[in-house]
């Protein structure tokens, strides 16, 4: 048999119980598949949980596990708001240059949705922009030689030296970066039978940062005559997603965009609890909800396990191990389209009695299988 070896980081909140049925049903995909595969799973931790004992919410030891195997399935992790660590999602992707952020979006029958037949993709770039965090702190001996720099590129706007009332963060845009996110977003359209890539940015107002984006992306897809290109702006992306998003296929965008419009596209086919995501880099990736930790849950048997199942099928086609990734989704598929053994979210009413639990949905999901 193919073997594959996967980091199964566990999170925290939520985190744990979403992991084992989300490992329960890739486990049993592989099992049913006609195609050989399995996986050697390692278990690691990070977030609120471990850093108690571990003095750190991302021990080396998980960070060495995700390095090691050929992928890592990640469950949700607590961030604090405004306080405590930073991101461990933003930690993993810079520290292992997961440059792509790949979150498909996508119309399940069966949904709550005001919209039919969506089949989205968002390619969002992961290592730069506003979203990477390059900010003005109040002491920074650098502080007054960057002010100095963009003052001196600026020649219309001055700023001052920060006082402990101003912020301001830098927005890096590069060649090299911008480049290589281009060359995904084609790649993906053409290996997926995409036929359509949208680059959206603020090119009229960021003239020397997504101006540059919007240079480099048109010299990218000049290289890709088998695929559409064309451009949007991200304010007038916005209202075109809410009033016809069947004329879009494969969206490609700076990280602070991405962010922002993938929920956006997420909101049309249901919400976070079926949005499935990756972060995806030349070395490794790492596949993972898209929603949060859900602290309030923890240990209830409540939450909705999709997003970090379908996350699942991503990581099952990611090892090339096909036939499990459509045998899983289609399962996933037909369990929501029935309505039966569906968490609360996914019934007609929250409050339904006949909702069933995590580990109950992914019961339903292996049984359908066979």
């Amino acid at each position: 048999m193919a073997g594959h070896t996967v980091t199964l980081i566990t999170g925290d909140g939520v985190g744990p119980e979403l992991a084992a049925a989300a490992r329960r049903c890739i486990d049993a995909a592989l099992s049913a598949a006609p195609g050989p595969g399995d996986i050697d799973w390692t278990l690691c931790q990070a977030g609120l949980d471990v850093m108690a004992t571990a003095g750190t919410p991302m021990p080396p030891e998980t960070i060495a596990s995700v390095r090691r195997t050929d992928a890592t399935l990640k469950a949700p992790i607590t961030t604090p708001i405004g306080e405590g660590f930073r991101s461990v999602n933003v930690l993993l992707r810079q520290t292992l240059d997961l440059y792509a952020c790949l979150r498909p979006c996508k119309s399940y029958p069966g949904v709550r949705s005001r919209y039919k037949d969506i089949d989205l993709v968002v390619v969002r770039e992961n290592c730069e922009d506003l979203y990477a965090g390059v900010e003005f702190v109040k002491g920074l001996p650098a502080t007054a030689e960057v002010i100095e720099t963009v003052n001196r590129l600026s020649d219309d706007k001055k700023i001052t030296t920060p006082t402990d009332t101003t912020g301001v963060s830098i927005k890096p845009i590069s060649v090299q970066n911008t480049s290589r996110i281009f060359h995904f977003a084609f790649r993906y359209a053409r290996e997926n039978g995409r036929g359509k890539v949208t680059s959206v940015h603020k090119a009229n107002i960021m003239k020397f940062t997504d101006g540059l984006w919007k240079q480099v992306g048109e010299k990218i897809a000049a290289e890709y005559a088998d695929i559409e290109f064309e451009q949007r702006l991200v304010d007038n992306m916005c209202m075109q997603l809410v009033q016809k998003p069947e004329l879009y296929d494969v969206l490609v965008l700076p990280n602070l965009y991405g962010d922002i419009l993938s929920d956006l596209c997420a909101g049309l086919v249901g919400g976070l609890g079926v949005a499935p995501g990756a972060n995806i880099g030349d070395r490794t990736a790492i596949f993972e909800a898209t929603h949060g930790s859900a602290p309030k849950y923890k240990g209830l048997n409540k939450v909705n396990p999709t997003a970090l199942i379908l996350s699942g099928v991503m990581l099952l086609r990611y090892l090339h191990q096909h036939d499990a990734a459509d045998l899983l989704e289609g399962a996933v598929a037909a369990v929501i389209a029935e309505g039966k053994n569906v968490t609360y979210d996914m019934k007609p009413h929250r409050d339904d009695p006949t909702a069933v639990g995590t580990s109950e949905m992914a019961d339903a999901i292996i049984a359908t299988m066979g």
